[in-house]
């Protein structure tokens, strides 16, 4: 929409600024596009973690974005201590904290967690 060019992504300069290869960076971005497209064609669940922003959570077709509390107060220019701003943001579900294990935000409790590959899991208890 709007046409927008699509740009090809500069391999060497992303090299360059993670002081890696630029091979190293060809071979991390068409792992992780490769295993996404698995993950999402086989219905496994995906979450990426945005580094001081939040978690992207897909799930079949809901996607669902939470955010860090310091991320939002950072947008919004103030500090967040309002007792009902702050139940309202946890009722429409769009705050995360970061110690809250990945897995616990997903239906299932089982999600491949991006950038680092690797799947979490929230134990369910045993019946007695």
């Amino acid at each position: 929409p709007g046409d927008k060019q699509l740009e090809p992504l500069k391999y060497a300069k992303v090299a360059t600024e993670a002081s890696v290869s630029r091979r190293t960076v060809e071979s991390c971005i068409l792992s992780t596009t490769s295993l996404l497209y698995h993950c999402l064609e086989k219905g496994v669940s995906v979450a990426f973690v945005l580094r001081d922003v939040g978690v992207l959570l897909i799930e079949g077709s809901m996607v669902q974005m939470r955010f860090y509390l310091d991320f939002l107060e950072k947008v919004t220019g103030e500090r967040i201590q309002d007792r009902d701003t702050l139940k309202a943001l946890q009722q429409l579900d769009v705050l995360v904290s970061r110690a809250v294990p990945i897995a616990s935000l997903s239906f299932t409790g089982h999600v491949i967690v991006f950038p680092d590959f690797e799947q979490a899991f929230v134990p369910t208890s045993l019946p007695r």
